[in-house]
């Protein structure tokens, strides 16, 4: 089998983007006025369903074959899972002390004095009675054309054998990690431990809730599902690792356990189901971040571990470290490098994108295994390094200057990559 065939491309294709985007002003004023209890739910949808046309035109005028909905429909990123299943209950105000304080954002919030915060607790067995983000699909669907594409049964969704679909490759569904809430508040006050006894119990149930979820998006032609996941890089930040180390907690051991809460729901999808996660260094309003430090520590167990197809990593500064982590990359793997920033208005240089990107292509060259230029060039896409919208009120650029940095991510990967038109 050629090498090729083993890479899980188009999606991703070579210039992409991570997912959430600006809101339109129309659609932010009418957010505000929600968010102010000035305006209907009913009528905020309306102005969603008119600004995620709007985004799908400017995805496509700025030569981004992927396809979301920006994430309009979210207040922040991860809406839209856990407040949807059964065995969850939603918690306006839970005080700090269930929070754990050696998460670095969670820090922030015991320093600057926050004694409740809202989050999610599990107070019984979890269920998905109700998707995720099917009618969001459903929606984008309508607004791309589709390709009719032939396949065959799969041994982890039986009954689809020789059926004739939509299949809309350039769609993508985000979603943020099994891991979010519990990264919160630790293997103690997650979940009530009369429900679930341990980790396991809980990321088994969880793990099926997300297996259903996307066995339906699938069903209706979605090719392509980012897993958004800060989770991972707070193992970057020293600082973190110490903090836990001092309260006892096992490191090493909670890093096993994240990876298997995604491993348990991508385990024997469609061969052409892509399953990408992006490794958020902590991006939020204001541009702070919460991680500090190289994917070095964890890099090589995530790569070969982590059974996804492809990573959207960060590197629009310094902090994320060098290229030296992408050694352990495997063969049949993507790297999505997010060498523009999505925190200013500053426009990065296409030579110097260049130059990173050949940077990222010796690394690969002297991995383990070695592979050619030509090899490890076929491994790699580039993007903004996140969202330009984690939350609603989305970051400090125009949506100008969010045009400006999609195409100049997709006129780079047309001069690097000859399959990128």
């Amino acid at each position: 089998m050629p090498f090729t065939t083993a890479l899980h491309l188009r999606p991703p294709f070579r210039a992409d983007h991570v997912g959430s985007l600006l809101r339109p002003s129309t659609l932010y004023e009418k957010r505000r006025l929600y968010e102010e209890g000035r305006c209907s739910k009913e009528e905020l949808k309306l102005a969603e369903d008119e600004a995620i046309r709007d985004v799908v035109d400017l995805q496509r005028k700025a030569g981004i074959k992927t396809i979301t909905d920006g994430e309009l429909r979210r207040g922040m990123f991860f809406e839209g899972v856990f407040e949807k299943l059964e065995g969850m209950q939603y918690m306006p105000k839970r005080h700090i002390s269930t929070f754990k304080p050696y998460i670095p954002h969670i820090a922030m919030m015991y320093k600057a004095g926050i004694a409740e915060a809202e989050t999610i607790y599990c107070n019984g067995k979890i269920r998905r009675t109700k998707p995720f983000y099917v009618d969001e699909f459903k929606f984008l669907r309508s607004l791309v054309a589709p390709e009719v594409s032939l396949f065959a049964s799969s041994a982890s969704y039986p009954g689809m054998i020789y059926r004739v679909l939509q299949e809309v490759k350039q769609i993508k569904i985000t979603m943020c990690s099994p891991s979010w809430f519990h990264q919160r508040h630790g293997s103690d006050q997650t979940y009530d431990l009369s429900v679930y006894k341990n980790d396991d119990e809980y990321f088994n149930d969880l793990g099926q809730a997300y297996r259903a979820e996307i066995k339906e998006l699938y069903y209706l032609g979605c090719r392509h599902i980012q897993i958004d996941d800060p989770t991972f890089c707070y193992f970057c930040n020293d600082r973190m690792i110490a903090q836990m180390e001092a309260a006892g907690v096992n490191h090493e051991a909670l890093l096993n356990t994240y990876i298997r809460a995604i491993n348990i729901f991508t385990a024997e999808r469609p061969n052409d189901l892509t399953i990408s996660v992006h490794m958020c260094r902590g991006n939020f309003r204001g541009g702070m971040h919460f991680t500090e430090g190289s994917y070095a520590r964890i890099a090589a167990k995530l790569f070969r571990e982590l059974d996804v197809d492809t990573f959207y990593l960060e590197y629009d500064t310094p902090r994320a470290g060098d290229f030296s982590p992408l050694k352990y990359l495997p063969l049949d793997k993507v790297v999505v490098l997010g060498l523009v920033t999505t925190k200013s208005s500053k426009l990065e240089s296409m030579k110097r994108l260049k130059s990173r990107i050949n940077e990222a292509v010796d690394v690969l060259c002297h991995g383990t295994p070695k592979r050619s230029r030509k090899v490890a060039l076929s491994q790699l896409c580039i993007s903004p390094q996140c969202g330009f919208a984690s939350v609603w009120q989305g970051n400090p650029l125009t949506e100008a200057d969010e045009l400006k940095k999609l195409i100049l991510v997709s006129e780079t990967a047309r001069q690097v990559w000859d399959d990128a038109c």
